[in-house]
């Protein structure tokens, strides 16, 4: 197998270099930024650039599989030019590759693709599985439904093709749960609105090994990528707490002052979506940290 991946040098990314590189796996990585075009024996860099349709063909040299994964972050401030580049880096990176792999003699054996559990609607009572109905309530389900349009577009380009909606991922290194973590480090942590909200995550480490398992067995469809318990956000805090030593004593922030200090950005603070994991464990996918506590612990680098 030879692997091309997009957003390499991503949180996620990353972690999928990491295997490779222990699995002796030949990568090509595909980078918008020409000084991280690094080249060596197994891993080799190339420029794209999706904003003006620019993208170089010698990527898919010897290449069979794909994991793409570029997108801009959703955690920066939502202004009009941010929201214009986190719709259009999925949806015009997608298109583009479309029309690359359109040039090459041959099909891919199996591409994987991350899409985000945020296409699913608000609430706090119902269970989400791969056939819920969907809609479009908010900024985030608008992004996800079409970069999901464009993702399955690509189908005509490759054996197999799959799609990892993924949930919150817990890593040390970045993502939303970072905003969650500092203020408990501050002896500031508390939940927001009623702390019901239902939050569906996996360990990066788990979401990593869950894109080979769906690249080595060729799986084709939508899957959810998310562990098999999910937990409210109070209970996070309260875990992010006790995982850091820090009490969480204050009081919930109210809805509404997220709402006046971040706008429409909240959903990501405000939103429920309790997500189902059965499709995956039915397909025999094993999970590393299937429990708060123990992921936690582990991305804190705390021993049990």
């Amino acid at each position: 197998m030879k692997l091309l991946i997009t957003g390499a040098t991503g949180l996620i990314g990353k972690k999928i270099i990491a295997i490779a590189k222990e699995r002796n796996i030949e990568v090509h990585f595909l980078s918008t930024r020409k000084h991280k075009l690094i080249h060596s024996d197994t891993l080799k860099g190339f420029y794209w650039n999706p904003q003006k349709n620019e993208i170089d063909d010698a990527c898919f040299e010897g290449v069979d599989k794909l994991i793409h994964l570029a997108g801009a972050s959703i955690s920066k401030p939502w202004t009009n030019k941010n929201k214009k580049e986190i719709l259009e880096s999925r949806v015009n990176g997608s298109r583009l590759l479309r029309k690359a792999l359109d040039r090459q003699k041959s099909k891919m054996k199996s591409i994987v693709c991350a899409s985000a559990i945020g296409i699913y609607p608000n609430s706090l009572n119902d269970v989400y599985d791969e056939k819920s109905r969907l809609t479009q309530q908010n900024f985030l389900q608008k992004v996800t439904l079409a970069w999901e349009k464009e993702l399955k577009a690509l189908s005509d380009q490759t054996q197999h093709l799959s799609l990892l909606r993924i949930g919150l991922v817990l890593a040390k290194e970045g993502g939303l749960l970072s905003q969650l973590t500092l203020p408990v480090q501050l002896f500031s942590g508390t939940a927001f609105a009623s702390g019901k909200q239902w939050q569906s995550w996996i360990h990066v480490d788990d979401l990593a090994r869950l894109f080979y398992k769906a690249i080595d067995e060729s799986w084709e469809g939508t899957f959810n990528a998310v562990a098999p318990n999910p937990v409210s956000q109070r209970y996070m805090i309260k875990i992010i707490g006790k995982a850091l030593s820090r009490p969480v004593l204050l009081p919930n922030i109210p809805a509404f002052l997220m709402k006046m200090v971040m706008g429409e950005r909240s959903i990501l603070i405000l939103g429920s979506q309790k997500v189902s994991a059965e499709l995956i464990l039915s397909k025999g996918f094993e999970f590393h940290f299937p429990f708060l506590p123990q992921a936690l612990k582990d991305v804190y680098g705390k021993k049990e």
